[in-house]
């Protein structure tokens, strides 16, 4: 089973929504998708027990052997290729290492060569929580490549929780669209609401069943409940804004470590999770 925990804006509490289910699922596994900027292992403190390159695949061109009949650019749906007639010009940055270009070329002089992106890291946290992130090279613009070589490390007949990155972009279309099941991290707030509502849209877009929690919970400010409500969005768990759980977390602890009534709530959003994830597959 894959859960996602995803969230439209940065700082609504995904990582630590994602780390604390993971702590009250025996033998989960945690993946930290968010290669940018990882912190699932600040919380769950693994110690890691493998750290691996990861590369993509960029097209190599013969400029000697090459007609420049252009097709390569024509395939191209990135851009990332130009032809000037006497060499083929490559942007890594925008390249996507799909192969078009190479399947499609009619002289067959393009080959591909490795250029590594950033790492792959493993552990094992002390809960027996099986562990993996991804740390993207300084410089790179495209962090999807590294996502996909993160996600293999998903084990079949486990429970994985996959920590999305923060917004709707690429990013965490290609975190979440594998995912039976997927939970909206928003907070108390009119920025909140408004990225809660695009992260929504692309849920329904892609077609992957979500709920709802509420962090830093205010129940002064209406507009989140009503809207949820009006939608027929379920609200899966309410987490107070309380001072301690922040302190808790600037101190690198899980607040349900320190706190039981959390540690409660969590049990009972992972047994309501696959509650929901048994209706979808019988339904």
């Amino acid at each position: 089973m894959i859960i996602s925990i995803a969230s439209g804006k940065g700082g609504t509490g995904k990582t630590t929504v994602a780390a604390s289910l993971a702590s009250v699922i025996p033998e989960s596994v945690y993946i930290d998708c968010d290669v940018e900027e990882p912190n699932g292992h600040l919380l769950l403190k693994p110690e890691f027990i493998s750290e691996e390159s990861a590369k993509k695949l960029l097209p190599q061109i013969d400029q000697e052997k090459c007609t420049f009949c252009g097709k390569c650019v024509e395939v191209c749906e990135f851009n990332a290729l130009i032809n000037l007639k006497f060499e083929i010009v490559l942007f890594d940055e925008m390249c996507h290492g799909c192969g078009a270009c190479i399947y499609f070329c009619p002289s067959k002089v393009i080959t591909e060569r490795a250029k590594e992106i950033g790492v792959v890291r493993v552990g094992i946290t002390s809960a027996k929580i099986f562990f993996a992130d991804g740390v993207l090279n300084i410089g790179e613009v495209a962090a999807t490549p590294l996502i996909k070589e993160v996600k293999k490390n998903i084990i079949e007949g486990k429970i994985n929780i996959l920590d999305s990155p923060p917004g709707t972009s690429c990013c965490m279309v290609e975190t979440v669209k594998d995912s039976d099941f997927c939970i909206l991290v928003t907070e108390s707030t009119p920025f909140g609401l408004n990225d809660l509502k695009l992260a929504i849209d692309v849920l329904k877009t892609i077609g992957v069943s979500f709920g709802v929690v509420i962090n830093k919970y205010d129940p002064s400010f209406t507009e989140m409940e009503n809207y949820l409500n009006e939608n027929s969005i379920e609200i899966l768990l309410k987490i107070p804004f309380e001072r301690r759980y922040a302190e808790s977390y600037s101190e690198g602890i899980l607040p349900l470590d320190k706190y039981p009534e959390l540690k409660n709530a969590f049990r009972v959003l992972h047994k309501r999770i696959l509650e929901k994830v048994e209706i979808v597959n019988a339904g």
